[in-house]
């Protein structure tokens, strides 16, 4: 597997989900606003648990 794609995209993936679970807290009026800031805090500060977990990526 090439964890060099997966690098350069994580960051990306986790802002996108971010904003999208935010829009669809806004948007339906629950809770999903709170479980957004996690992923989009972890993208903006290019911060990845997963690849601290799982020891296969490391961002530089």
């Amino acid at each position: 597997m090439n964890y060099d794609k997966i690098r350069k995209n994580c960051r990306v993936i986790r802002i996108v989900a971010g904003v999208a679970l935010i829009a669809t807290g806004f948007i339906t009026g629950n809770a999903w606003f709170y479980l957004g800031v996690l992923p989009l805090i972890a993208g903006i500060a290019n911060f990845c648990p997963l690849c601290i977990i799982s020891k296969k990526c490391s961002i530089k």
